[in-house]
């Protein structure tokens, strides 16, 4: 179910809302429509955004500190070694 629709008031120049009049009716939708559908992805974005770095924070933090000390040399790895 939808919640409350706020009416907001919001001012562009002549040529911004020209050009989106006439992008809205390309569309079949109206501008109000279209500066909501422009506001929610933005709030989608910031949530994506959230999202992602929770996650980032999972990995580093179940990431064990790294160590490069027994690492192979070159010549091991491609069965060259100097004998």
């Amino acid at each position: 179910m939808l919640g409350a629709i706020r009416d907001i008031t919001a001012a562009v120049p002549d040529d911004v809302y020209r050009t989106v009049r006439v992008k809205a009716a390309e569309r079949s939708t109206s501008v109000s429509a279209l500066v909501a559908e422009y506001l929610r992805s933005h709030a989608d974005q910031d949530a994506e955004l959230e999202r992602l770095q929770a996650l980032q924070d999972e990995v580093i933090a179940e990431v064990d500190r790294f160590s490069a000390s027994g690492r192979v040399d070159r010549d091991a790895v491609h069965g060259r070694a100097v004998r």
